[in-house]
């Protein structure tokens, strides 16, 4: 019983670690990644075929 204590806190804390470095590092990362991008897409897109008219 002692063991599954033990497995039980091991895991919650590997939980909480993973759940912090998705919050913390990837999450913010990944959206300035896609943000940027995006706007190189735009960027290259407007030189090629010019500003959008009106």
């Amino acid at each position: 019983m002692n063991t599954s204590v033990e497995d039980d806190a091991v895991t919650k804390r590997k939980e909480r670690n993973m759940f912090i470095f998705l919050t913390v590092f990837l999450a913010p990362i990944l959206s300035v990644i896609i943000v940027g991008a995006l706007g190189f897409t735009i960027w290259i897109s407007q030189i090629l075929t010019g500003p959008p008219t009106s």
